[in-house]
């Protein structure tokens, strides 16, 4: 049975987890300035609650987004980090999967709408279907909007916090409290595992839907540096 470690960061709740066989166990953090400090710590606690090291895991899952800029990527730069040190594969899970699954368990939803809050007037969202399975089938893809541009098909359950957000595009409600885990994250890892969906740490890449708003120093100098140039020519 696999042992998978996945960590989720996406929104303002950061959450671990440790999957072994059927078992799950997790951690949780809120406060989205924090996830950075707090991911680590939780990580060595549910190694040490399980009672093994880094190098006894099969896999590192990381919720790939979308979702927070800052928090996608320092999910997807912990897992890099342990996958090199620990010589695992990756497991990229999108986080509106993971919401989706979570819906499904919870509240025995087939049929499931996941919204999440983009911030500045936006949602990301997807509709998914389950159907037998354990893994949610892809009915509208992850796709970036303002709430009053969400155009499911039929009546799906709907869940996230995009509900609450923006209440007035979603009349009909759902579940709010609905957000990206670890738990459903190393459950869906486990199911890509088992088929061979992974990748190498240096393969691992955040899913952005939004244009990048953040650029590091260097990029910063480098578009500079082709401003220059091109008013130079």
């Amino acid at each position: 049975m696999p042992i998978i470690l996945a960590i989720e960061t996406s929104s303002e709740l950061a959450s671990v987890a440790l999957l072994r066989g059927e078992s799950v166990i997790s951690r949780v953090s809120s406060g989205v300035r924090t996830h950075s400090q707090s991911v680590l710590p939780m990580i060595q606690e549910l190694l040490a609650e399980a009672g093994i090291a880094l190098k006894d895991c099969d896999a590192i899952a990381f919720g790939s987004g979308p979702g927070s800029f800052t928090g996608v990527r320092t999910a997807c730069g912990i897992a890099q980090g342990l996958a090199f040190g620990g010589n695992l594969p990756v497991v990229p899970v999108v986080t509106l999967d993971a919401m989706a699954l979570a819906c499904h368990q919870r509240h025995g939803a087939n049929e499931v709408l996941a919204v999440l809050d983009a911030r500045m007037g936006e949602v990301y969202w997807a509709q998914y279907r389950f159907a037998g399975g354990a893994a949610p089938a892809p009915v509208l893809p992850p796709a970036l909007s303002a709430p009053e541009a969400v155009q499911p098909q039929g009546a799906p359950v709907a869940c996230g916090n995009g509900l609450s957000a923006y209440a007035e595009a979603f009349a009909g409600g759902g579940f709010a409290e609905v957000m990206p885990h670890a738990e459903q994250i190393a459950q869906l890892a486990a199911i890509a595992l088992a088929a061979g969906r992974t990748v190498t740490a240096a393969e691992a890449q955040p899913l952005y839907l939004r244009n990048k708003i953040a650029y590091t120093q260097a990029e910063r100098r480098d578009m500079a540096a082709a401003k220059a140039a091109e008013g130079g020519a």
